[in-house]
Order: structure tokens, then sequence, then C-alpha cells
């Protein structure tokens, strides 16, 4: 068996890459346990020069990591530059954080002395998406690494390229060997990594079909899992906003990475009121967007990362207009090589639906029309998912009001919904469980332990 590393732009073969034999990854798993007993014992000053290098050097090659992923993905040079620029950001944060947020909490208590302490679990699985091959992972493996954690990536099929160049940046920047491997191997053998006694615990950014095999697998394990699954992000557009920054917002989130992204809007509820103009508005910015080769530095929007995943986007698109939506924009499969697909907008859409029930995955921006604030908030929870939300109002303690009845785990008002190392981030009901980043992300996989003294 072999993994294929395919340019979506053009249907080439970049490169094959035969899966581990199973000897090899019972081997790789031991010496990553080992490894772990090692690196748990530096301090964090030692952790912290090592991540700081691994911010160096994803400063310094940003442009070999943004043309290797847009060469196995599709996605635009200079988006893949700022997701370089991202990782060091996170790597920064907890090299200068991770001390304070792992430090030792006294209780007061009837005993002499009680304390909390943060001690690493071991190797920790990663399963990641091809969406943000870097920026998924470093997420995840800056707290890890500096939390005294070992990480083993079960990366994305088609990015084996990305999952490579990640090992090797994070061993250039002096990470002992074996304290981060990349599994080069298919899903259908992830079950058995979850069940090595080496692994402790399960991160997985993905569907919630993975989703909920994964949690099943490793709760049959009794192991720590932590899901960021899908979403179909509500963006609320109410009276008495400023509709020209909001599509420009709105367009932003929607076109950043072809639309393939969990937390990019993809249900747009506007109040009848102002649907026409930000309709017409949506259109404009719409059909500006500069779509071609992702290599390109005017390229903002590139070729979704494979073609099957472009054959279902049209399916949702296609259904939903069978359904009754309106097509505004776009909707038809480009002829010539490449996973390409035009910005489309539909409006009028209702439940039942693809467009409305299921998550959208590319640069399909559905208008769900409304007669008011609370109709636009019971369509917004009328989900199985709970990733992202936002609203776009003149009021913001009006926004404020709106935001606290949304069901979602991270919301924002007048803007896009972003991750950022500060903040948690995660999800409820479908779009999974747990946080990553902040100094909740960083304590997911670590043994909570209370110490009491007499």
């Amino acid at each position: 068996m072999k993994l294929e590393s395919i340019n979506p732009a053009t249907g080439e073969v970049i490169a094959e890459y035969p899966e581990m034999e199973e000897g090899q990854l019972r081997s790789l798993l031991a010496q990553s346990h080992e490894a772990f007993y090692a690196w748990r014992e530096t301090g964090f000053a030692d952790r912290a020069r090592i991540l700081r290098q691994a911010a160096s050097i994803l400063r310094s090659k940003a442009n070999d990591h943004a043309t290797t992923m847009a060469r196995e993905m599709g996605k635009p040079v200079r988006q893949g530059r700022a997701e370089a620029e991202k990782c060091a950001w996170a790597c920064e944060y907890y090299a200068d954080n991770a001390g304070d947020f792992l430090r030792s909490e006294i209780i007061k208590t009837e005993a002499s002395r009680s304390y909390v302490t943060f001690e690493p679990l071991g190797p920790i699985l990663a399963i990641m998406p091809w969406n943000y091959p870097f920026w998924q992972l470093f997420r995840f493996a800056a707290p890890a690494l500096m939390s005294g954690n070992a990480v083993v990536l079960k990366h994305a099929s088609n990015v084996p390229g990305c999952a490579l160049a990640i090992e090797q940046l994070l061993l250039d920047a002096g990470l002992p060997e074996g304290v981060f491997r990349s599994l080069l191997i298919g899903s259908d053998r992830v079950a058995s990594v979850i069940e090595s006694s080496f692994v402790k615990g399960i991160t997985l950014t993905g569907s919630a079909d993975a989703g909920m095999a994964v949690a099943a697998k490793a709760g049959q394990a009794l192991k720590k899992t932590v899901l960021e699954l899908g979403g179909s992000d509500p963006y609320i557009i109410l009276e008495g906003a400023d509709l020209g920054a909001a599509v420009d917002a709105c367009v932003t989130g929607k076109l950043l990475n072809c639309g393939q992204t969990c937390i990019a809007p993809k249900r747009f509820i506007v109040v009848e009121s102002v649907r026409e103009p930000f309709e017409a508005l949506m259109i404009e910015r719409m059909s500006a967007a500069q779509t071609g080769d992702p290599l390109l530095e005017e390229t903002e929007l590139g070729p979704m990362a494979r073609h099957d995943l472009r054959e279902e986007l049209h399916r949702q698109v296609v259904q939903s207009i069978d359904g009754g939506a309106n097509r505004l924009l776009g909707g038809e499969v480009p002829e010539g090589p490449g996973a390409y697909y035009p910005p489309t907008v539909l409006t009028g859409v209702t439940k039942g639906m693809p467009a409305y029930d299921e998550e959208v995955f590319g640069p399909v921006a559905a208008i769900v029309p409304v007669r008011d604030e609370e109709e636009a908030v019971r369509v917004a929870n009328d989900s199985v998912y709970g990733l992202g939300a936002a609203v776009f109002t003149g009021d913001i303690e009006r926004g404020e009001r709106v935001v606290q009845r949304l069901e979602a785990g991270c919301c924002a008002i007048n803007d896009f919904v972003r991750s950022d190392p500060r903040l948690p981030f995660g999800g409820i009901k479908g779009s999974g469980y747990g946080r990553e980043l902040s100094h909740y992300g960083i304590k997911e996989f670590m043994n909570i332990k209370t110490v009491v003294v007499k």
C-alpha cells in the first residue's frame, strides 16, 4: 500500500510514499513511549528554547511550507505563509506561557498543605485533517510538547509531504528523536494505534463520523479524547448592521482556504429588511475573488483539495436548488483540469436542503431569509453542529445578548470567527468536545493530580 500526494490544481501525482509496515509501526510507537520518559524530565526552559527555534524555522522557510501546502491540497501561497506564521505564533505563545499555565495550584484545606499538579500523560495520537495541514497540528502540538507529552501524528492521507516536513522541522529545531513522529498509515489502521498501550490519549480534528468512530474505539480502551468536528456556522445579519463591513467579513471568512474550514460561515441568516442589499453586495464581493493557480501570489481562491470533495459539494448545491433554493451566482462545475469550484451564492435556503442541514465545505454561501431577530436565533440553533457563530449589528449590546443565546463554542460580533492561541477553541453538540489553545487546551492531556500533606 502507498499514500499518494496529488496536486489538486493539475491532477498530477507529486510523490508516492509507502505505508509503514506493522512491525515498523509498533517499533515507532515503542520509541515514542521511551522518548517521552526523557522528554518529560526536561525543564520548561529547554522545551521553550526548542519551540522558539521551531518558530524561527517556520518563518524562515515559510515560502517552502506554503509551496508544499499549495501543491498537496491547493491552498494559495499567501494563505500558506500566513498559516506558517500562525504556527510560529502558537509555538512562541506556549514557550512564553506554559510554565505559568502548569504551575502547581495551592488549595486551602484542613491539611497542612494541599495542592494540584499537572503532569504529562505520555504519547498522544493526533489525527489531523488536510485543510490546515500545519496549523491544525501545531495548535495541538505546541502545548502538548511544552507540557512534556510526546506526539504521534496520523495526518490526512493526501498530505504526507506536510506531515514529514513538520517532523523534520521539529528535529531541526532540536526536538529529541522520537518525541514527535509522523505515522504514514491509512485510516484503516488508526484503530490499532488507539489500542496500543503506548498511546495515552487521542485528539482528532475531522468529520462527525470520524469523531464518533474514534471516540468509540478510545472509549473501549478508556483513553481521553478531544474532538474538534464539523460545523454549519450561522452568521446572523440584523437590521442596522454596516452591510459593507459585514459582507467583507462574511466573504473573507467564507473564501479562506476555498471555504474548506470548520469555522467558515456556512449559513448567512439575514433579516428580510436587509436581505436584498446584502445579496447584492455578496454577489459583487464573491464575484471579485481571484481564482487560479494556488502558486501565484494574486490567487485568492485555489482549487478544492480533491475532486471527490468537489463532487460532494456540487451534489449539495444541486439538491438545494432542486429543493427550491435560488442560485444567484456560480453553482456550475467548470471545465478543464483541477478541482476548482466557483464562488457560489444561494438564497431562499430553508430547512430540508443540504445547504441548510449539512456542513457545506467549499466556497458556497447559503442565504437564509428570516423575519426578525427571534427567528434568526431559532434558525441559527437549528443545527446538529455548534462550533462557531457570528452576529452583525450596529448595537454591540444587542449583539452580546444574541451571542449569549447561540449554541456554539466560539462566537464573534461584527467579525468572522477564527482561532487564536490566547483563546479556547472548540465546539458543542455535533461539533465535538474539549478545547484546544489557551490555558484550557494545554491541560486537556495532563494528569491533574491532587496532593494532600498531613
